[in-house]
């Protein structure tokens, strides 16, 4: 440029004549000219390149959108004043969400012509002139938006904002100023302009109203701000209502709670721009322009009032569904971004960003969620619950310090309870129990309060594996003795040991802890590991607590919840095959659409050969174990009932969970321990938490016998074998050398089901997983005739119980001994030979409860594991409950059984 500049100036400097300079002086233009003309196509290249990218990108973007019908955009544009429809299964509505804004739908002939005429002059005044959208608006928005020069208009028409508000979210992405664009033009094409300023007017946000509530449409904000119809709205209170959706919450005379604020004058300033603009676009006159500016709109306001509070019932249903549809459109959200929803929920803020979006959607557009919760069955339970509910225990009453407040509260305590029954081929959750009191505590203890499962974790994470991995049969011995790994001391329950060899099968019937210790132990020395099975059940436990021996006893960190344990279950019930559990079953759009239908998702953890010998094993807990008065109490036939009980340690938490071929029911007691406390269950929590869920089991089957189907009978499939083995030892039956002299052993016999493996031949020592030489030694010097101690229980401990006092505090409790006699076809089917038995035992008696599986012992190995979950919380702040328990009161628009016969009914026994 330099030298182009200093030959121009040479070249004049040499002119010597006018034709010189002439000649000059055209080349030097056309230089320039040339220059000009080059720079100029440079820029419409470049921004020609700029708008084929752009057009690009925006293409791009809008090809991933599904585009709607007239109909789906209708019902979207319409879907005003309505909120998310909550359902039970078979069309049955629990309730509509409750709105965060309150307002009625009218017709465009319904509203002031002045209300109408402001807002066009206001938001848009080529309204009736664009195609939906303005190009040079947008254009001008977006150099304000990338230079941040200029006002920050947005470039939006009232089609735009009423694209926005009714089919978009609100997030500010350029995606979505894209789509934005492209929906906006669609709906020029469809509707009139009329039909789009009315969904407009109906649609949008108009600050508070007297009562505190968020207005929605015209409407709403006519009475609410001045007591009248839209349609009679005069001029300066039309223009104050059409100043209103630029900033709602600044403009509004009135605060969150309904009372006049002190200053709102930025509100009536407000109303004259509004007042102008008409005038400008001479919508009215200058006479009304000078009269409405002056118009005392003070006086109009209307007094604070009060709001009419709605009674909601099902509380714990209302929240649950609430809960779930929110995490299902939280999903939706992100994957529509491109987002894993594991990465949104490790990202706070992009969470809490998702989470706003999905709850506004819920509470202000008209989603339909479909649950699989029947209410019928649902109502039987929790009546069964609340008139149960004050036999569950002692309901602590005192004071305590709020958190966030700091002030003393009084705080009162019951026995809680979480119940789920769940259809085990399906996974639906088909009723459940959130709590005994919704008013008092809205934590959902069926679904998000996690405790320790005590005994009803062994036959998931400890037999289930032994048995499919062939390593025990349903009579392998376990030892009962006093045993110690490295600091860690088991016992059963009571502190007792019952200084015998027991056989898989009773270990499950008594739940006894050191065999269940013991088990546990070998299996993981066998290379079996217990955490691909649990995960595939549902259950993610840490390589910490799988690594404690204590787990066997439900020693967990932080624990399961009820859904959690009845899903895993209900894994035997099905043949070996783990459902995942759901509720909700479908959700559906404002315009028709299904956006989330559940799929099932199944996944295969045990043989049906394994689930069947654990099924079997386990119907001995209910006809002669430590849950044997449910099959008395029962009214339906359970011959074909199987279950497990759990008590954690000091009776903190008390389970029982069972199962038909149709259903799991899971039940749980036990005290949530807010604010510190330490309150544990009674000595009898067994025998009422059984008590309980018999009669919830009751109440369903006299509902709905068939979708319990008590009568399927669990046929034992191809696979499973059945060994005669001696009672005493669990192997074959042969011979043995005692002192010198070598002896048949083969006086009682069982039958020991096997889907691996084999039984043990007849041997002196290595018959029983966890024995020791002076264990055989006690066992067979006690067989042949001495009376050494073997079989007696004893105590450890300063605490330690008698016999007879262990038996009264738990009923009828088993708590010592090992029997000879001969079973009942119910359970471990025994064959006796005619020859008596030399051994000196005790005949027991069978236990009423679960007690004796409390999972004590010293040591790293224990751990209670009780897991509180402090996470208690309501729908929304603002929510009141009536005294009727799951009921929830919420101000409008806030923010916020006899024997089955017939059949093909049969038993399940041991064989």
């Amino acid at each position: 440029m330099k030298n182009l500049w200093n030959n121009i100036v040479s070249g004049f400097k040499s002119i010597k004549s006018w034709s010189d300079f002439a000649s000059k002086a055209n080349l030097t233009i056309e230089i320039i000219r040339r220059i000009i003309l080059y720079i100029i196509a440079g820029a419409l290249i470049m921004l020609s390149l700029a708008v084929g990218l752009g057009m690009g990108y925006v293409s791009s973007l809008t090809s991933q959108v599904d585009v709607p019908t007239k109909h789906e955009m209708k019902s979207e544009l319409r879907d005003v004043n309505n909120s998310t429809s909550l359902y039970f299964a078979n069309d049955q509505k629990v309730e509509n969400l409750q709105k965060d804004l309150t307002g009625t739908s009218v017709p465009l002939s319904e509203m002031s012509p002045y209300l109408k005429k402001a807002i066009v002059s206001t938001e848009d005044s080529d309204f009736y002139r664009h195609k939906g959208v303005v190009p040079k608006s947008i254009f001008r928005a977006i150099i304000s938006d990338v230079t941040g020069i200029g006002a920050q208009t947005g470039g939006s028409t009232l089609t735009q904002q009423t694209v926005k508000m009714q089919m978009l979210s609100s997030e500010t992405t350029w995606k979505r100023k894209a789509v934005e664009i492209f929906l906006a033009m669609r709906v020029d094409k469809y509707f009139t302009k009329d039909e789009i300023l009315q969904d407009y007017l109906n649609a949008a946000t108009f600050g508070s109203n007297n009562k505190g509530q968020n207005i929605q449409g015209v409407q709403a904000a006519a009475k609410g701000l001045f007591g009248k119809n839209a349609a009679d709205l005069n001029l300066a209170e039309s223009a104050f209502i059409a100043g209103l959706p630029q900033s709602p919450s600044i403009y509004t005379p009135y605060s969150t709670d309904g009372k006049l604020k002190s200053d709102y004058s930025l509100g009536l300033k407000r109303k004259n721009v509004v007042l102008y603009r008409m005038y400008r676009d001479e919508q009215i006159t200058e006479s009304q322009y000078n009269s409405a500016k002056k118009f005392d709109l003070a006086s109009d306001f209307q007094k604070p009032a009060k709001i009419k509070n709605k009674t909601i019932k099902y509380g714990y249903v209302y929240n649950l569904l609430t809960e779930q549809a929110r995490t299902i459109l939280i999903k939706r959200l992100a994957k529509a971004d491109g987002l894993k929803y594991s990465v949104v929920k490790n990202d706070e803020n992009l969470y809490d960003k998702y989470y706003e979006q999905a709850d506004t959607e819920l509470h202000n557009k008209n989603y339909r969620v479909d649950s699989t919760i029947d209410k019928n069955l649902y109502i039987a339970m929790n009546e069964q619950t609340q008139a149960y509910k004050s036999n569950l225990g002692t309901t602590h009453n005192s004071t305590a310090t709020d958190p966030n407040t700091g002030k003393t509260i009084k705080v009162s305590e019951p026995v809680q309870n979480g119940s789920v029954l769940l259809d085990n081929k399906t996974g639906q959750v088909l009723s459940f129990v959130g709590g005994v009191n919704f008013k008092k505590s809205q934590t959902n203890h069926a679904f998000d309060t996690k405790r320790s499962p005590g005994s009803s974790i062994k036959p998931l994470i400890t037999f289930g594996p032994a048995i499919e991995n062939g390593l025990i049969g349903s009579q392998t011995m376990l030892a009962d003795f006093k045993t110690k790994y490295k600091g860690y001391s088991p016992t059963d329950y009571g502190a007792t040991i019952q200084n015998r060899f027991v056989s898989a099968r009773e270990t499950l019937e008594e739940s006894y802890n050191i065999p269940s210790v013991n088990l546990y132990n070998y299996i993981r020395t066998q290379g079996v590991d217990s955490s691909k099975y649990m995960s595939n059940m549902g259950i993610n436990l840490s390589q910490k607590e799988y690594g404690q021996l204590g787990i066997t006893l439900g020693g967990t960190a932080t624990g399961v919840t009820v859904l959690q344990q009845a899903s895993a279950f209900s894994t035997f019930a099905n043949k070996g095959e783990h459902v995942n559990p759901y509720v909700v079953s479908k959700i559906t759009d404002p315009s028709g659409k299904t956006i989330y239908a559940h799929k099932k998702a199944k996944k295969h953890v045990f043989s049906k050969q394994t689930s069947y010998i654990i099924k079997n094993m386990l119907h001995g807990v209910v006809t002669k174990g430590t849950a044997s008065a449910v099959s008395y109490e029962s009214n339906f036939n359970t011959k074909n009932l199987f279950g497990k009980t759990g008590t954690s340690n000091d009776y903190r938490d008390n389970w029982f969970i069972a199962s038909t071929d149709g259903v799991t029911l899971a039940s749980w007691i036990g005290y949530d321990n807010f604010y510190s406390h330490n309150y544990n269950l009674g000595s009898n929590s067994t025998d009422l938490n059984q008590e309980l869920w018999t009669k919830m089991a009751n109440a369903v089957y006299s509902e709905d016998p068939g979708v319990m189907n008590v009568n399927k009978k669990f046929n034992k499939p191809y696979g499973v074998k059945s060994y005669k083995v001696d009672k005493e030892t669990g192997t074959k039956t042969g011979t043995v050398g005692y002192n010198g002299v070598t002896t048949t052993v083969d006086q009682n016999t069982t039958n020991s089901l096997y889907y691996k493996g084999s039984p043990k031949q007849m041997s002196y020592s290595n018959f029983a997983i966890g024995g020791k030489a002076k264990n055989y030694k006690l066992f067979w010097d006690n067989y042949f005739g001495q009376s050494n101690g073997y079989a007696q229980v004893t105590t450890v401990g300063d605490n330690a119980k008698t016999s007879d006092e262990l038996a009264s505090e738990n009923g009828s409790g088993r708590t010592s001994g090992f029997s000879n006699s001969t079973n009942s076809s119910d359970s471990s089917d025994v064959t006796t030979n005619t020859s008596t038995s030399t051994t000196n035992n005790t005949n027991n008696s069978t236990t009423t409860n679960g007690t004796s599986e409390t999972g004590t012992g010293s040591g790293s190995g224990s751990g209670s594991g009780s897991g509180n979950s402090d996470s208690a919380s309501a729908e929304s702040t603002d929510t009141k409950v009536s005294d009727t328990a799951d009921t929830v009161t919420t101000g409008t628009g806030a923010t916020t059984t006899d024997k089955v016969s017939g059949g093909n009914s049969s038993e399940v026994v041991a064989e």
